[in-house]
């Protein structure tokens, strides 16, 4: 690869990491926290949110694929790749605990995607027209809660292992 091409690599790959992490991180800690004091038991307060969600699963979705994208460019040129499946070195070993953490990170948000959101969105619904049941949208809340301060973790695992592998 070029030296330009690498440039750009790493440029884009910065440049998502910024935006996927740097995302998930601002929306769990600062903005849903607000939004929840300012809101607290309003029916705006899932609409908001679920808007919130809708439109950062996009951009944090294209962000995530420009950095498969990039990372596997720049793995496959980095002196300490040795080939696929081969963790001979502490740097291909602090790459693949990168991978593993991503991967669950991955999975933990298809869960809150595809499970967790859309459970909460419509028991949220039925709550605004009095059908819904507290128990069930308190018991999706938290899980909610949970699985996003979980992806917030893993982002800043994946941080540490990303600093760990460019000291080795």
């Amino acid at each position: 690869m070029s030296e330009a091409a690498l440039a750009l690599s790493l440029f884009l790959h910065i440049a998502a990491t910024a935006i996927w992490i740097g995302g998930i991180l601002l929306i769990t800690f600062l903005v849903v926290p607000e939004i929840h004091r300012a809101l607290a038991e309003q029916p705006a307060l899932y609409q908001l949110l679920t808007r919130l969600r809708n439109r950062f699963t996009i951009l944090g979705n294209l962000a995530l694929a420009v950095l498969i994208v990039t990372g596997l460019l720049q793995m496959s040129t980095d002196p300490n790749y040795e080939g696929l499946l081969r963790f001979s070195n502490r740097w291909s070993q602090a790459l693949l605990l990168k991978h593993i953490l991503i991967i669950v990170m991955a999975l933990c948000g298809l869960l809150l995607q595809f499970g967790v959101a859309p459970a909460l969105e419509r028991t949220s619904l039925m709550r605004e027209r009095g059908l819904g049941e507290r128990d069930e949208w308190a018991r999706l809340q938290r899980r909610e809660r949970r699985l996003t301060v979980l992806i917030a973790l893993l982002a800043l695992a994946i941080l540490a292992a990303s600093a760990w592998l460019t000291a080795i």
